[in-house]
């Protein structure tokens, strides 16, 4: 596993346990469609929800610089195809996005979780 890939994985756990906390269920990590990857999809309430975790060892803010109104496109193409392949209402579907900035021995210094993103239009 590339360190990359082991930064990714951590965020997501730690993303993921930060959502059941909040009352959120889990219902996949990691799913892949044709047009990418989600890295959580939740359940809240009536909301199937579609999130993006962003996590970078660098100073604070860095995960927020990494999450821009292109891969917000390309998550909202795959959440209407995972909605599409799983019967679900696209009205139901929400995006959030999670970004965690951790400090150079790897703790946590930042959590923010966005509910709700607008997808940017194409312009």
């Amino acid at each position: 596993m590339t360190p990359k890939r082991a930064l990714g994985d951590f965020g997501e756990r730690v993303a993921a346990l930060r959502l059941e906390a909040l009352g959120m269920t889990v219902v996949g990590r990691q799913v892949r469609l044709p047009s990418g990857e989600i890295d959580i999809v939740a359940r809240e309430a009536a909301e199937t929800v579609f999130v993006e975790v962003r996590t970078r060892r660098a100073s604070p803010g860095a995960a927020a610089e990494s999450f821009t109104p292109v891969k917000l496109r390309r998550m909202w193409r795959c959440a209407m195809e995972y909605c599409e392949r799983e019967g679900i209402d696209p009205d139901s579907a929400r995006l959030d996005a999670v970004l965690i900035d951790l400090d150079a021995k790897g703790l946590v210094v930042s959590f923010e979780h966005f509910r709700g993103l607008e997808v940017p239009g194409d312009g």
